[in-house]
């Protein structure tokens, strides 16, 4: 149920322009009427009212040396959606077993979660991000990436690849620094 402006300022004491606000930012459901007026939704407000909104900041970087984009990160999402928890990741972006990302989606899976705040949607996953949003829209859980810039697709494809080969990279070195204990364990089970 969808309810005007006026009524929602009668019922919960909140500001229209609050109201306003709140639907842009993300944190309440608002329709437009076809006159242009908008509607709000009274569970939305109803769970505003109660406070069992939860936002989660979400930050992540690939490796450790990256810890000062991290706090940017998080100072970024702090200043958008201060008071709220802040998760951080360090881990790959292909990894969807990162620890802090587990926990964040087993809060989703329980409902527990209201809404994800992410700078950029590969903080969040570098791939596979269009299913995890609909994991957790289907668990009433809205993603918001704050900087959601247009990419023309031949750059989107671009950097998803760049992102690929380092990852592969990043293992084959990983593989040569070890070459030597492989082979030897190998000569051993010979």
């Amino acid at each position: 149920m969808y309810i005007t402006p006026q009524e929602a300022q009668r019922r919960y004491g909140f500001h229209p322009r609050t109201l306003v606000d709140w639907a842009n930012d993300g944190k309440i459901e608002c329709i437009k009427s076809p006159g242009g007026h908008r509607r709000y939704s009274v569970s939305s407000l109803e769970q505003i009212k109660s406070g069992s909104i939860t936002t989660i900041l979400y930050a992540r970087v690939s490796t450790s040396s990256q810890k000062d984009d991290l706090k940017t990160q998080i100072e970024y999402l702090a200043n958008h959606y201060p008071g709220n928890e802040c998760i951080t990741d360090i881990g790959s972006g292909l990894n969807f077993k990162r620890k802090k990302f587990i926990q964040v989606m087993e809060k989703v899976a329980k409902g527990e979660v209201t809404n994800i705040v992410v700078a950029h949607k590969d903080r969040l996953a570098r791939f596979g991000f269009d299913f995890i949003e609909w994991f957790c829209n289907l668990n009433g859980c809205k993603i918001i990436v704050l900087n959601n810039t247009y990419k023309p697709p031949h750059q989107e494809m671009m950097e998803d690849f760049m992102s690929i080969m380092h990852c592969f990279s990043s293992k084959l070195y990983f593989l040569r620094k070890y070459e030597k204990k492989i082979l030897n364990e190998v000569d051993k089970t010979e």
